[in-house]
Order: structure tokens, then C-alpha cells, then sequence
């Protein structure tokens, strides 16, 4: 399925490379006119003469020479820029008579030099290219008083932004705003969309973002990630803004901002505090936390790392993440500064971030377990309920200081640290039953967790570019240093029954256990690129790491006083870990004018040896990782691209699959370990294509993506009569599992209605083996998805957006084919905003969420959530604003998710915020550039 949609794709697209060739053409040479030389790099752009869509364009070579080829015979509009010199216009046609059309030496004119009159203006000049990037003039648009970053970017053509502040732009997802070039508190773009105002910018960017290595040595390597730069006015960049926001409501929720933006030529200070109970959790805790938190984790080079989660630990903290599951309440605050200096030689750049959430959570889970036809119990349903209170206390903090020895030389150093102390408590109840209904086991469950984690990393890296254009050398070393506290007791009582339902036996936990968990790490890379010739190039590098750990984890009974201090030594461990790796590379690249194609890889060697203190146990073991890499490029323009990429790699065994730590926190799940695994090769392979038209906003945006793995791990399942699941993980021999993605989407303006109209279509998949019970399983999931959208904006009067559409799911298990979760799924959401006399807005915000009952879920999921808006701006200004606000009017929220994976289908619910209204003040502050701005 997966081929034939792929050699579709190439049939269908195969013609029109063919056929895109043009016969048409259009030259000419740039020249200044009164200095008479020829301008190198030199913007040439045509247009349809009829609605100013771009055609093609493209920069004037080293002679000042450009020549473009539209598609086609029309009517069309040359159009020449270059920084402080007056635009060029000139209107011309090309017909089957005249195939070619030569400027000859086109001259411009220095803006000084010209003339009031002569100066070329109009809409055009609302956007430009320069490059690889689309320029959006920000005077050429109009926004409300007040108005933030976001409400300017919705009016920019090819972008779009969701009510989350999710931002598209020309297809493609924009994962990074950058202002002046530099991040802002981190790189979550919705600080930047949602608190900048909108009348301080002056250019909006949107270019494709090198990789940072891509962008210092000049080679490129094919990372590119769509990428907005805010870029404000000179005379903003001296002064401060603000907002406060603060709002009351029914149920005792509230939520108050407050954020203030200081400017001094090129020192920028910002700080920003945040107390909510509304799920508003802050400007400091969408960041994931960049520490690990998993047991036994490999790094890039192939090394292992301790760290204090983990699901074999029973002690694993919460890490801070909110997505709408449970009832939170947060407080949260941070600052920001930095500075340029020495003729911005040396720049400084500092955050720290602090804040607390705590989240109160309730949840059930409904599981399937499809086992072997011929077991006594071919399908075992399992219901579970847990209330938690989970709190985490956390301070970050970073700086980094960047100097410019001179042209070619550059050293950046880096610091880092972060504080943490965190607690959860829970305590839940489970139960398993047969088809029948009888009763297999049921289990009670208390927890309590506290933990603390301190962590301190610093890093220097030295970059220098050699004599020979495209020869750079670069060095980079890191110190890692890392350590987790955690304990806590667990109480857990698990009764058994009999086929018949009868009462068989009980167990009993009840510990106190401990963990101490430290890493230091210490790695090392140096990078070397020589070119080979003008179109070939070589990347080469090499790394050195050593890491050392301990891991000390005690479990102890009760005392004849009910003190815990009877040591359990089977569930006790002290290992020490100290590990080597050397890692070299090569990669290849070639780019002569469209294309770009690289190729190579990387190799790491690595060593490591762990003693277990408390049993004198050894464990050593080497291997060597491969990861090959292989990527081509065609740029039919700038804007239109196809690519098409290949990675492998090599994935060790973890430590916890070779040789587990023993715990017994889950009395129903028993991890095994398997000394005999050996590592599992995957593949990968995707491809895009893209096209965006700048003036008409029309893109189209193609990806697809195919994943298998040779000699997989998996898991390996016995459960026994008595729901006790045993788990082992063993290699998949003969069976590669796979996984497949492709989507398409269409977005364009329809000029008629003055409306922006979309179209996407995906689908996707997978396929995992297992073994559960001795017996082969496999699962296969596959998704099918449409979706239509439709947008409108005018401004100062409404604007309003819809989109949704259906999706089909076929999920199952070849264990139980008869209990299968197929069924249809349907998504859908609308907004609009209205602006009325007085200054009054209503807006309101919709989200509907199907999915129809299935073989294994015989209960149909179906929710609407309503929000409603209306507030009042008051004073000249508008920057007082009185705001009422209804969440969830039809009180239809319900936290929901299902999934399957291996034999397991499973259904979650947990309580999630329900309906309330708000009343709120907001007040934007404002004294840039000597004063507020002119209404």
C-alpha cells in the first residue's frame, strides 16, 4: 500500500517536471546608474500584471546578469530592488511571437538622488523578497489599538494562527519567533505573538532556518525549520510596555498576568509573572524541562545515563507538564536581559524562570487484553480509578556571553542550572474480570513521592573560519553534572480469585524506599569542514565522552515497631556505571545550483562497566552505533522545493532490558531482563515537496514518511490465570515493524469572497509485532483523515474561521479479531470576533470532538465546547479593557483518549475544567520612543 502511494506520487508528479519546462524568457543586467557598475545580488521579481501573483524571481549573478523563464505567455510586471536604491517597475508581454524579452542594462537610481515624485509607490511594497525571505511591511496593514503581534500575523498572506496560537505559515508549522533576530524567554513563540504589540514592529520575516552548523559553515545540510522574525522599529526600541490582566469568577477561579518589556537602544529587559487556577499555567511551563527523566537513557553518542524516573523506580516525581488532565493551580514568574556591545562584538543574554504548580487529578481507565483464543482467558477487562495531588516547585536559569575575537573567530560560552523539589500523592483502585464477568484480581493502591533534583551544566564553543573560503574549523566542550533525590512509601493490597470467582489469596506491600541517583559527564566535538571543489564539500568530526554515575536504590520493611528499617536487599541496589565513547563522522556535500545533495554518517564506540555495590554483580559491555544519513534537495524556485531524506541508526539495548532493576511497586506487572538481546537497526525515510505563491498566498505542502526496524525489540507477555502480567523484552526475528505517514495540504485565497480556504488530507499507520503467551500477535493501526477550513479577517469590522472534517480509525489485535476498534472519529472547530460601536467586542470559539462506538468500546463519545466573549475597551487609547467570559457555556468538557498498542486497547477519562465565567481587567501600558503612539 504504502509503495504503490508513493510510485502514484512519482508517476503523477514525474510529467510535470517534464512538462514544467518554459520557452519563455526574460534578461537582462542591473547596473548603477550613475557609478555604472554592475549590481551583484540584485532582487529580480516578475508578476502577473493582473493581480501582482508572483511568477518567478530570482538574484542577479556576479556580472549583474539575471535571466528568469515564466511558464507561460501573459501580460506581466518586472519588478527590481536593491537595499537604498529605488525600485524598479516596468510592465511588458510575452506572446508565441515574442518568446524572449531582454531588458538589456536595466539602471537604478540611489534613493538620494531621486526625486519626491519619481519614487515608486503603492501595494507592492507591502511585501518583498529578499533571498531565501519573504518581507512584510507592517505599515502596509492595520491593526487595532493595542492589538498584540498575533492579530498582525493573521493579516499577513499565507499565514494563519489557530486559537491556541498555533502559528502556519505556507503549509508548514512555525515552531520559532524570533525578535530582532533573538529568542524571547526561551523559544515558545506564543510569548512573543500574544504579548508584543503589534504597532512596535516594522518588518515581519519568514524564512526557512538553517541548521546553526548550516549557518557557520556554509553547507548546507538540508535542517531547515520555518522560522518568523519580528523586527522592531528603531524608535520603539526605547521605553517600556506592559500589560496587567486580572479576572474573578464563579467556582473560585481566578487568573491574573502581569508582564512589562523594557528597551534601551540594544539592552532589553523583560519580566513577567503569572497566578492561575484556570488553566492559564504560565509563560514558564510550556517549555519541556530539557532533563531527562527517564531510567537509563541513551544519549546522542550512545552513552547511558542515570536519571531518577522511570517506571521501574516506583518513585518517579512529576515533572511539571499540564495538558488539561486534572484541576491546576500555578504560580509562576521570570526575567529576562540581554545586551550587544563593542560594535556588537560582545552580546550577553541571561533568563531565569520560577514557578510552582500543583494539580489535583482524577481518573479511570478501561483496558482490553486480547491473550491466545485457547488461553482459559482469551480477553480480560480491567477497570482502574486514581486520585492523585501532584506539586512541583522549580527554578531555571541560564546565561550565555558571546565575543567576536574579529571577522572569522568566535567563542560562546554557556551556563545553565536548575532546582527542583517536587511531591505527588495518590492512591488508586483496580480490577480485573473475564467475559463472563468473574472476578480475577483487584488491587488498592497508596503512594506518597518527594523529590528534589539539582542540575549544573556549562559549555564553551570556538569557531573559526580558515583562510580558504568554506574551510572552518570549530570546538566544542560540555561539563553535565546531575543529581536526584527521591522517597517515599508505598501500600498496596492485591487479592486473587478463582475461575469461579471465589476468593483464592492475598498479597501485601508495604516499604519505604529510597533512591539517590548522580551523573557527571564530561563530552567533547570538534568539527572540520574542507571544501573539495566549487560544488563539493566535506564535513568531518570527532568526539570524545566520558561519563561516570551512581544509582543507589533501598527498600525497607517494617521493624517489629512498625519502623521501617529492615533493609530488602532482593529490591535494593548501589550500582556504579562508568562508560567511554568515541564518536567520528564524515558527511558529504554537493550543491550546484538547484540541487543539494549530502550524504555520510556518523560512528560511536562505546565501553561501559557497572558494579552493583550491595552484590559485587558486574555488567560490561561494548557495541558500536551506525548512523548513516543521506539527503537531496531540488529548488525549482525559493519558494518551491522537493526533498527527499534517509537516516539509520543503531539502537543498544537499555541497560533496564538487559538487566533490570529489580522492583515490586506494581504487584499485576513484573519486568524481566534478557542479557541475550541484540540491538535493532531502524530506517527512515520521508520526502516533501512544497510550493508557496507569496502574492496570492496560495501553497501547497506534500509530506510522507515510511519507518521499519530489522531485528526489533519487543516485548514478550505472559499473564498468567491470575491477571499477573510478566514482561520480557526479546528480538523479532523475520518481522520488520513499520510505521507510515503522508499528508497534504492546500491553502489558498479566494478573491471572489475574499476568503482563505484549505483543504488537508492523511493517513497513517503502524504495524508492532509481540508475543503474549507464547503466541505471535500483531497490531495494525491506520488513520484516515479529511479536513476543510475557511477564514475571513476584516479588520476594525469581524473575523471568524471554521474547519473540521471526518476521520475513520481500523485498530485491532490478530489475537482477537473480533474485538477490534474500528470506527469513526469526527473533529470540528469555529471562532469569530465582531467589533461593534462604543468599542465593544463579542466574539465565541467552538470545538466539537465525535467518535462513534466500537467492538471494544460499546459507548458513543461526543462533546461540543462553547466559549463566549464580550468585553469593553474605554479612553482614547483602548487601553482599558473590562472583559466577560464564559468557558465551556454547554458544561460538556470531558477529559477523554483512547488508544491501542500491542494486545492492549485502552480508554481514558479524568476530570478537566468544566464551565465557569470571568470577569476580567486588562490594562496595556505603553511609553515607547518618548511617548505612547498615536491613536
Amino acid at each position: 500500500m504504502k509503495l504503490k502511494v508513493f510510485l502514484l506520487f512519482l508517476v503523477c508528479y514525474y510529467p510535470f517536471l517534464v512538462f514544467s519546462q518554459s520557452n519563455y524568457e526574460v534578461k537582462g543586467v542591473i547596473t548603477d546608474t550613475a557609478a555604472t557598475y554592475k549590481m551583484v545580488n540584485t532582487t529580480v521579481t516578475i508578476l502577473n500584471a493582473k493581480d501582482s501573483t508572483l511568477v518567478k524571481y530570482v538574484r542577479a549573478g556576479t556580472d549583474g546578469a539575471f535571466k528568469l523563464h515564466p511558464p507561460k505567455a501573459g501580460k506581466f510586471i518586472i519588478l527590481v530592488t536593491y537595499p537604498g536604491y529605488a525600485d524598479y517597475v516596468e510592465e511588458f508581454n510575452l506572446d508565441d511571437v515574442k518568446k524572449v524579452h531582454d531588458f538589456g542594462r536595466l539602471n537604478l537610481m540611489l534613493k538620494s538622488t531621486l526625486l519626491e515624485g519619481v519614487i515608486i509607490k503603492g501595494n507592492i511594497s507591502a511585501i518583498k523578497m529578499k533571498g531565501d525571505t519573504t518581507e512584510f511591511n507592517a505599515a502596509a496593514y492595520v491593526i487595532q489599538p493595542n492589538s498584540k503581534v498575533e492579530d498582525l500575523l493573521k493579516q499577513l498572506p499565507g499565514i494563519t494562527i489557530d486559537k491556541d496560537g498555533k502559528i502556519t505559515a505556507q503549509g508548514q508549522a512555525v515552531n520559532k519567533v524570533l525578535v530582532d533576530g533573538e529568542e524571547f524567554f526561551g523559544d515558545d513563540p506564543t510569548l512573543v505573538t500574544k504579548n508584543l504589540r503589534g504597532d512596535m514592529v516594522d518588518k515581519v520575516q519568514l524564512f526557512d532556518k538553517t541548521s546553526d552548523q548550516a549557518a557557520f559553515t556554509g553547507i548546507d545540510d538540508g535542517q531547515k525549520a520555518k522560522t518568523i522574525n519580528i523586527k522592531l522599529k528603531e524608535d520603539k526600541k526605547q521605553g517600556y510596555f506592559g500589560k496587567v490582566d486580572i479576572g474573578g469568577g464563579t467556582d473560585d477561579f481566578y487568573s491574573g498576568q502581569a508582564m512589562i518589556n523594557a528597551f534601551k537602544g540594544k539592552k532589553k529587559f523583560a519580566a513577567f509573572g503569572n497566578l492561575a487556577n484556570n488553566g492559564k499555567t504560565g509563560l514558564s511551563w510550556s517549555d519541556n524541562d530539557k532533563f531527562g527523566s527517564s531510567n537509563f537513557q541513551m544519549s546522542d553518542d550512545g552513552m547511558y545515563m542515570y536519571s531518577g524516573g522511570g517506571r521501574d523506580d516506583g518513585l518517579d516525581s512529576y515533572d511539571g507538564q499540564y495538558s488539561g488532565e486534572g484541576m491546576p493551580k500555578t504560580k509562576s514568574g521570570g526575567a529576562q536581559f540581554s545586551n550587544k556591545w563593542n560594535k556588537d562584538k560582545e552580546s550577553i543574554n541571561a533568563n531565569y524562570k520560577i514557578g510552582e504548580i500543583n494539580v489535583a487529578g482524577v481518573n479511570s481507565t478501561l483496558t482490553q487484553n486480547n491473550l491466545p483464543a485457547g488461553s482459559e482467558t482469551p480477553v480480560i477487562f480491567s477497570t482502574s480509578e486514581e486520585r492523585s495531588d501532584k506539586r512541583l516547585f522549580r527554578q531555571k536559569a541560564n546565561i550565555a556571553y558571546t565575543i567576536a575575537l574579529d571577522s572569522s573567530a568566535t567563542i560562546k560560552v554557556g551556563v545553565d542550572g536548575l532546582l527542583k523539589n517536587n511531591n505527588s500523592d495518590s492512591e488508586g483502585h483496580s480490577n480485573s474480570e473475564r467475559l463472563d464477568g468473574t472476578a480475577i484480581n483487584n488491587s488498592s493502591t497508596i503512594n506518597d513521592n518527594k523529590g528534589d533534583q539539582r542540575d549544573l551544566n556549562a559549555n564553551i564553543l570556538y569557531t573559526q573560519k580558515l583562510k580558504k573560503k568554506g574551510r572552518t574549523l570549530s570546538l566544542a566542550l560540555a561539563q553535565n553534572t546531575s543529581e536526584k533525590n527521591n522517597k517515599g512509601n508505598i501500600y498496596s493490597l492485591t487479592q486473587y480469585f478463582e475461575l469461579n470467582g471465589d476468593f483464592k489469596r492475598d498479597s501485601l506491600l508495604n516499604q519505604y524506599k529510597t533512591s539517590h541517583n548522580s551523573t557527571s559527564k564530561f563530552s567533547s566535538n570538534a568539527t572540520y569542514t574542507e571544501p573539495l571543489s566549487k560544488s563539493w564539500s566535506v564535513l568531518l568530526s570527532y568526539g570524545l565522552s566520558l561519563s561516570s554515575g551512581t544509582s543507589d536504590r533501598s527498600s525497607f520493611n517494617q521493624d517489629a515497631n512498625g519502623d521501617y528499617t529492615i533493609l530488602d536487599r532482593e529490591f535494593s541496589n548501589d550500582f556504579k556505571l562508568d562508560q567511554v565513547s568515541n564518536q567520528g563522522g564524515a558527511t558529504f556535500n554537493y550543491k550546484q545550483g538547484k540541487t543539494v545533495f549530502n550524504f555520510g554518517g556518523k560512528v560511536a564506540d562505546v565501553s561501559f562497566k557497572q558494579i552493583d555495590g550491595l552484590t559485587q554483580a558486574r555488567f560490561n559491555r561494548k557495541f558500536t552505533n551506525w548512523n548513516p544519513q543521506a539527503s537531496y534537495t531540488y529548488n525549482f524556485t525559493q519558494q518551491k522545493s522537493l526533498r527527499f531524506y534517509y537516516y539509520g541508526n543503531t539502537t543498544q539495548p537499555s541497560i533496564t532490558q538487559l538487566q533490570p532493576v529489580r522492583v515490586n511497586n506494581d504487584q499485576l506487572n513484573i519486568y524481566d531482563g534478557n542479557p541475550d538481546l541484540r540491538p535493532s537497526f531502524n530506517n527512515g525515510m520521508s520526502m516533501n515537496f512544497g510550493n508557496y505563491k507569496v502574492m496570492s498566498g496560495e501553497s501547497v505542502w506534500f509530506n510522507a514518511s515510511v519507518n521499519f526496524t530489522s531485528n526489533a525489540i519487543a516485548n514478550s507477555t505472559t499473564t498468567n490465570a491470575e491477571g499477573k502480567n510478566t514482561y520480557k523484552p526479546i528480538n523479532i526475528d523475520g518481522k520488520m515493524p513499520t510505521s507510515y505517514r503522508a499528508n497534504v495540504n492546500y491553502d489558498r485565497k479566494i478573491k471572489v469572497l475574499d476568503l482563505r480556504a484549505g483543504i488537508n488530507g492523511g493517513i497513517s499507520g503502524n504495524t508492532s509485532y509481540s508475543m503474549v503467551n507464547n503466541e505471535f500477535n500483531t497490531t495494525n493501526n491506520n488513520n484516515y483523515e479529511f479536513g476543510l477550513r475557511l477564514s475571513q479577517y476584516k479588520e476594525k469590522k469581524y473575523n471568524f474561521y471554521v474547519s473540521g472534517g471526518p476521520a475513520y480509525t481500523v485498530s485491532g489485535s490478530s489475537l482477537q479479531k473480533n474485538l477490534n476498534d474500528n470506527g469513526w472519529k469526527a473533529n470540528g472547530s469555529m471562532g469569530f470576533n465582531i467589533y461593534l460601536p462604543g468599542k465593544i467586542e463579542i466574539a465565541s470559539d467552538g470545538e466539537y470532538e465525535y467518535r462513534a462506538k466500537t467492538k471494544s468500546f460499546n459507548q458513543v463519545f461526543e462533546r461540543f465546547i462553547w466559549n463566549a466573549y464580550i468585553s469593553k475597551k474605554f479612553f482614547k487609547a483602548e487601553d482599558l479593557k473590562l472583559s466577560l467570559s464564559g468557558n465551556d457555556l454547554l458544561n460538556q468538557n470531558t477529559g477523554f483518549s483512547r488508544s491501542a498498542s500491542s494486545n492492549l486497547i485502552t480508554e481514558r477519562r479524568y476530570n478537566t475544567i468544566t464551565r465557569y465565567f470571568l470577569l476580567s481587567l486588562i490594562w496595556d501600558f505603553n511609553k515607547m520612543g518618548g511617548g505612547a503612539p498615536k491613536q
